[in-house]
């Protein structure tokens, strides 16, 4: 038999990755059945349990995939980024992943971590990427001297995470997203340093 390369298991696992986030996302993390992921990835159930070993692991590794991509936007550009493409959501796979895909993941998450104690121990241990980032892109705006020197950086992480957490909420509800890109001007302002005031 011959051996598969790297290249095209890293590829299969990419594949069932961008195919389960657009199930979860659709039918939550109950309703995105063994049948369901087969036909959103276009594999079998072999095929995607070979490279994850069940369900939960599927779900827990597409999270901490997005939690990655999400990192390295907010390394570049800060959460407030993150934020901002939520509302923007164009079409494609990598536009889906800080979208509206990914909004159905990040929805499931915290449906998940208010119900499930299991999940909550596993997802702790995966959850300080975002937050380490986050940390990291204001501890350099702070050294650039960019940022605010009247709050702590880990208040700031904070309130930042908390305003994330606030707009999945909003738009969750479908609320009206008219103004939120005004908001996240002024949440981004909020933490700038003013000069010469």
């Amino acid at each position: 038999m011959p051996r598969v390369s790297q290249d095209h298991l890293d590829a299969r696992r990419r594949q069932i990755l961008d195919g389960s986030r657009s199930c979860f996302a659709r039918f939550g993390y109950e309703g995105a059945t063994v049948r369901r992921l087969e036909e959103a990835t276009g594999l079998s159930r072999g095929a995607i349990f070979h490279h994850f070993k069940d369900k939960e692991s599927l779900f827990l590794a597409l999270a901490e995939d997005d939690a990655a991509r999400m990192a390295d936007v907010v390394a570049e550009q800060g959460l407030v980024q993150v934020m901002r493409n939520l509302l923007d959501a164009p079409s494609g796979v990598e536009a889906r992943a800080l979208g509206a895909d990914w909004l159905g993941t990040r929805l499931e998450v915290s449906r998940r971590l208010r119900t499930d104690t299991e999940f909550r121990d596993r997802w702790a241990q995966r959850s300080e990427l975002l937050t380490a980032a986050t940390r990291a892109r204001l501890q350099w705006q702070h050294r650039a001297g960019n940022l605010r020197d009247d709050v702590d950086v880990d208040v700031l992480t904070a309130y930042l995470e908390l305003v994330l957490e606030g707009l999945v909420s909003h738009l969750a509800m479908g609320l009206p997203a008219k103004h939120l890109t005004s908001v996240l001007d002024v949440v981004e302002e909020s933490v700038r340093r003013h000069r010469g005031r």
